[in-house]
Parts: structure tokens; sequence; C-alpha cells
């Protein structure tokens, strides 16, 4: 029941934080030229690239076995015994 709760919970501040952006969104009457359109989406687009790489990167990382703890190779002392 507790689960439900807080899903339903969640949801609804979901739900207000929806409103309240639609609410002061549609209050602005900006009026922008279509260059600022483009560098907008081009900033937009720059911004996704960069973090889609830097999310692959870490992926990458991973999987290869680079994330791992260091391990200290034997020295010779420790082959003779």
């Amino acid at each position: 029941m507790g689960k439900w709760l807080l899903i339903a919970a969640l949801l609804a501040l979901l739900a207000l934080a929806l409103g309240i952006a639609y609410y002061e969104w549609t209050q602005v009457a900006v009026d922008l030229p279509p260059w600022a359109w483009t560098v907008m989406v081009m900033g937009v687009t720059v911004t996704v690239l960069v973090g889609v790489g830097l999310m692959s990167l870490i992926f990458y990382s991973s999987r290869m076995g680079y994330d791992e703890p260091p391990h200290q190779l034997p020295t010779d002392k420790e082959h003779r015994e």
C-alpha cells in the first residue's frame, strides 16, 4: 500500500510541476527571430551529443574493465614461495 501511495504522490508532484511549467510558458510572449531559434536548436543538439558521448564513454569504460580496483602485481619473492 505504501508503494502505491509513494507513486501517486510522485505522479501528483509531476502533474503539478508540468501544470506550473505550462502556465508560465503561456504567460510569456516572446517573439524570437529565426536565427535565435536556430542557435537554440544547435545548442540543445550539442548539449545532447556531449551527454550521450560522455555516457557512452562511461559504459565503455565499465565494460572494458577500466573501472576495476587496482591489483598489486606479485613480486619475485612471492613467485619463489
